[in-house]
């Protein structure tokens, strides 16, 4: 709650308010200290500066465009990706429900010119642990038809170990239905359903995390105003929660739970009990936790899986047998399920996580997801599949 808190505190107000939160007694978490300073560190580096709005300046407000494959060798895929321009240089990042923003490597940024704003460390899925990074601004950013101005986006100083330039996390079109249509080879995205209570909403690229607009965007008041002339007012919370709302296109949408970008959707395993999954196109297959899975089938030391994410090889890897996974209308086998702990995943997030749902699964789908009420739905239509994925004919 006091996180929270400090987020809904004016730019001027948030700086005073997390340096006494920092130095005074809270509860001790390395990687949460970590994000803390990360962010008092960015805050103090632009506190002379207009919020980075990311906002959208093409007279567009929805769109598609092709996605492209992304290799992880000469015959198989990591996932598929987006070609996006930042600072007129083309940035091949990979498409991930399971990340969040803009992430790209050194290379990348310097070829685009990225002035650095201040640093951070990063954590993924893996053991080498935090990597080190830094915030830098993009003049533009380009995806199909949209055009957006002034967007902050991470950057690794070293190698992150994928082929791409980097990551795009799906949650920076939060202002749009993301529609991804992976048999079809297109991301869609298009207005969300206006809430009854709301005028039309801004639409912006979710790169900079402020829930306040910013006093600067204001028009300035020249200094032959009239002294009577209206004050300024406050600055208006515009992000804070609000129940969910189902619009009524969208009844026959699956419920899901957000908690910062990850989506965990409840998925029933082995016909037993549910448990939720992240949703995570980044993810090549499917993995459950250790603990879910021996709670559930056998499980197993297995040396012959590899798993890397963003923070390294994970170093101790099981499998276990055979588990069929039941989420939203999708009903899928998986034999000798990739396991390993994620008890810190967790407790980052609060809550029990039983695995992730990955590009495997997903690359079969078209993919619709509500960010801002937490809806997703599933499109399964088998005759859109390559000829090698279609089910057989009896």
């Amino acid at each position: 709650m006091q996180h929270f808190w400090l987020g809904t505190l004016p730019r001027n107000e948030r700086i005073t308010a997390l340096e006494a939160y920092l130095n005074g007694p809270h509860p001790h978490d390395p990687e949460e200290n970590s994000n803390l300073s990360a962010w008092l560190a960015y805050l103090k580096a632009t506190a002379d500066q207009p919020a980075h709005s990311c906002k959208l300046t093409s007279n567009v407000e929805s769109t598609e465009t092709q996605l492209e494959y992304m290799l992880r060798d000469a015959t198989h895929m990591n996932g598929f990706g987006l070609i996006t321009k930042i600072n007129d240089r083309n940035q091949r990042l990979l498409l991930d429900t399971g990340a969040s923003g803009i992430l790209i490597n050194r290379r990348a940024a310097e070829k685009a010119g990225l002035p650095k704003l201040s640093s951070l460390q990063y954590h993924g899925i893996g053991d080498k642990g935090a990597r080190d990074a830094y915030f830098a601004v993009a003049d533009r950013i380009r995806i199909g038809d949209l055009e957006f101005h002034d967007c902050v986006v991470t950057v690794s100083e070293k190698s992150m170990g994928l082929d791409e330039d980097g990551l795009i996390g799906a949650d920076v079109f939060s202002s749009f239905i993301v529609d991804i249509d992976f048999p079809g080879d297109m991301l869609r995205l298009s207005p969300l359903p206006k809430r009854p209570e709301e005028a039309q909403q801004k639409v912006t690229l979710a790169s900079e995390s402020d829930d306040f607009e910013d006093e600067a965007e204001a028009p300035e008041t020249s200094k032959e105003a009239k002294a009577d002339s209206t004050p300024p007012t406050l600055a208006k919370p515009r992000n804070l929660p609000k129940d969910r709302y189902v619009a009524p296109e969208m009844t026959s949408w699956n419920r899901i739970y957000r908690i910062g970008h990850d989506l965990l959707i409840p998925t029933k395993v082995n016909d037993a009990r549910t448990m939720l999954f992240i949703m995570d196109t980044g993810a090549f297959s499917n993995t459950m936790s250790i603990r879910a899975a021996r709670e559930l089938t056998k499980v197993r030391s297995d040396d012959s899986i590899k798993v890397k994410g963003l923070s390294g090889e994970v170093n101790k890897m099981y499998s276990a047998d055979a588990a069929t996974l039941q989420f939203g209308n999708i009903r899928q086998s998986n034999q000798d399920m990739a396991t390993f702990d994620l008890s810190g995943i967790s407790k980052s997030l609060g809550i029990e996580v039983a695995g992730f749902l990955g590009f495997g699964t997903f690359c079969q789908l078209e993919l619709k997801i509500d960010y801002r009420d937490g809806l997703v739905q599933f499109i399964y239509d088998p005759n859109k599949l390559p000829p090698a994925l279609r089910p057989r004919k009896n």
